[in-house]
């Protein structure tokens, strides 16, 4: 396997080809391997347009440097890998000369840039909305008891049985009312992380949703048992999980196939913080999919896909699992749609709140 030609080349982060006399690779560092899911081996001796089919726009790119005799870079350029599908990256074009080398390569995956961006407004939004939920909730929790109050001492004065009907459901909507705003203000307190395995986390929802489902619905177990222990809030897992299986469960109308999945992940970055290890926990179903006027605003309280939906099922989640420094990823289209749960594996959170 031949050395780096340029000192320390191998140690850079981003991805980087050498091409030779007629656009071949003569040179691919590590990170190219990880970006382009292929090895040295693969990608060396191979011509630019063996390894990504669809590639007019690097080309156009290693033209234009070339007759300039200078760096030239494409922010935007999209590369098909024929067993990954798109790559969205951007490329730095330089030509050299170095022996047998005429041109350097440096690629940089724009996904990357936009799913940290993403994440981060994500978690500005969510802390955000929290505030003013809490607010809002506060305020309603007041007037609120004093309407069932009421509602009860008029129940007692009445002499018409069928005026009781009226009261009733003035106290059973005010209880439900009390009852969610209770949901809103219950999360913020602290968590209380310890040493704990995902799967009974899993098998715990698992066992809930069974026992709200009992007949229809498939839970299938895709554990990966060799996974270390998490540093996590038990309980709080358990409801971002159970928020996440119940909304599959519901989609499904209690008929389908939901997969709990787990993995462990390598060098993964979240809100800018890299990750040597972390577990991802995988909640997939065959329903119909996330409505497209939904997805922009999947995390955002108060808003639901159902008519009798509150809304707050996937802001909570969202929520719990900021806390345990992680993120909660998705795609979805008819017939499967998978939301990620991100859980970096951090000795530090057992103290991050003391």
């Amino acid at each position: 396997m031949p050395s780096a030609p340029f000192p320390g080349l191998d140690l850079l982060a981003t991805a980087v080809l050498l091409l030779k006399e007629g656009l071949q690779v003569g040179y691919a560092n590590p990170a190219a391997e990880n970006l382009f899911a292929l090895s040295r081996k693969q990608l060396e001796e191979r011509r630019i347009g063996e390894l990504f089919p669809e590639c007019g726009q690097l080309l156009a790119a290693i033209a234009q440097a070339r007759k300039a005799h200078s760096t030239y870079i494409e922010h935007e350029l999209a590369l098909m890998l024929p067993s990954h599908g798109w790559l969205h990256v951007s490329c730095s074009v330089t030509p050299v000369e170095l022996e047998d080398y005429q041109v350097l390569l440096e690629f940089q995956p724009i996904d990357q840039h936009l799913k940290i961006d993403r994440e981060e407004r994500m978690l500005n939004q969510t802390l955000a909305n929290r505030v003013l939920i809490r607010n809002l909730a506060h305020e309603i929790k007041n007037p609120l008891g004093g309407i069932r109050g009421a509602a009860q001492l008029l129940d007692r004065e009445l002499e018409l049985p069928a005026l009781h009907e009226y009261t009733q459901v003035i106290i059973k909507e005010a209880d439900r009312l009390q009852a969610l705003m209770d949901r809103l203000l219950a999360p913020n307190r602290v968590p209380r992380f310890a040493p704990l395995n995902i799967h009974e986390v899993l098998e715990r929802v698992r066992s809930l949703i069974l026992a709200e489902y009992p007949s229809g619905l498939r839970v299938v177990r895709d554990y990966d048992v060799s996974l270390p222990e998490l540093t996590g809030d038990r309980e709080q897992l358990i409801q971002a999980v159970l928020n996440i299986v119940r909304n599959a469960a519901q989609a499904l109308k209690g008929k389908g196939t939901i997969t709990l999945r787990t993995r462990v992940a390598r060098q993964v970055t979240v809100a800018r913080r890299r990750h040597r290890l972390a577990l991802t926990v995988q909640i997939i179903d065959d329903g119909p999919g996330i409505p497209e006027a939904l997805r922009d605003k999947l995390f955002l309280p108060l808003v639901s896909g159902r008519e009798d939906g509150h809304g707050l099922g996937l802001a909570l989640a969202h929520h719990c699992v900021a806390q345990h420094h992680g993120t909660i990823e998705w795609e979805s289209a008819p017939g499967r749609t998978c939301f990620t749960l991100v859980l970096p594996l951090l000795r530090e959170l057992r103290n991050a709140w003391q």
